[in-house]
């Protein structure tokens, strides 16, 4: 009779403590009574009756992700795969339906997934699928929430993660990118290479330029000095033509002690006998002399041109009317 009691009281006390139950935060619980739909029972203690109610399910109401994996291809005939994260809840409102209307809600979001993934990507290009990724994940998103609303569940955002290509399609991509950047690497090149070659030849220009005014002003007090020493001579009684002739001679043997006094110089001056500056000198006197009677013949031949041009316009006067003008 004791071992009765003692096997009732603890039957009792199971069954009372069966009575209770707990709800964890972000879920939902459905009970049932007798296989029936009674209640769903949000977070907390809650009692239900033994052996008559019962915990059908509990619903999970965090956001929760799904990564689905999709091999298509594009419109350039290229296979890609394609990572789609959706990330999905269920709606507290609507636990009902998420739990009694959708047994497999993953297998359903896979297969809405897959159907817009394989229904846009083949749209594109290679490399609009890699710049419109965005739009797919939008239209995944759009079609999903159309479609899960109905059991209850909201579609919080959709993201392709990854995009990979066949992987000879990879190395060609691979290769095409290198080659644009040793394009660009020699197209920075040669432009270093004009600026350098610019640089350069106006360095050069403007060295010339210098040395052209350099030698310029040379000349221009060499010039100076000639005529200076033109008019020393010519104060003492030698005549210009002489004096010029002179300075020439005497720049001569000057460019002559220059060219000795340099021991590495390999310079041949010709003519260089010890008679070439006695002939220099005659024979420059000689054509100043030439050079001056033949501008005093030409003054005399234009004089007389230019007379008889004169005269062949004159009028000569009539000697009926000698006013006529």
């Amino acid at each position: 009779m004791n071992i009765t009691l003692i096997i009732l009281f603890v039957l009792g006390f199971f069954i009372l403590l069966s009575s209770f139950f707990t709800v964890r935060q972000q879920t939902a619980v459905v009970v049932e009574r007798f296989g029936k739909f009674l209640s769903i029972r949000q977070s907390g203690l809650h009692l239900k009756i033994p052996l008559i109610d019962r915990i059908a399910g509990r619903v999970n109401l965090k956001i929760q992700q799904l990564d689905v994996i999709i091999e298509t291809k594009t419109k350039d005939n290229v296979f890609v795969k394609l990572k789609v994260s959706v990330q999905f809840m269920v709606i507290r409102e609507t636990v009902y339906d998420a739990f009694y209307k959708l047994e497999y809600p993953h297998d359903q979001i896979t297969s809405y997934v897959f159907d817009v993934v394989r229904a846009e990507v083949p749209k594109l290009k290679l490399d609009d699928v890699f710049e419109r990724k965005d739009d797919i994940a939008i239209a995944v998103k759009r079609e999903l929430n159309e479609a899960m609303t109905t059991y209850g569940y909201t579609i919080i955002n959709t993201l392709v993660t990854d995009i990979d290509p066949d992987i000879q399609v990879k190395n060609a991509m691979n290769r095409i990118n290198a080659a644009d950047r040793e394009k660009t690497v020699a197209g920075f090149e040669a432009e270093a290479t004009r600026i350098r070659i610019v640089a350069k030849a106006e360095a050069e220009a403007e060295s010339k330029r210098l040395q052209g005014q350099g030698i310029a002003n040379q000349r221009r007090e060499i010039a100076k000095g000639l005529v200076e020493s033109v008019d020393v001579l010519n104060r003492v009684g030698i005549n210009s033509q002489e004096a010029s002739a002179l300075i020439v001679v005497t720049q001569h043997y000057d460019t002559l002690q220059a060219i000795g006094a340099d021991a590495n110089s390999n310079l041949i001056l010709l003519p260089n006998s010890p008679q070439a500056g006695s002939d220099m000198l005659n024979n420059m006197i000689a054509s100043f002399s030439a050079s001056n009677q033949v501008g005093e013949l030409m003054k005399k031949k234009n004089g007389k041109e230019r007379r008889k041009r004169e005269s062949d316009y004159e009028i000569p006067e009539s000697p009926e009317n000698p006013d006529i003008e």
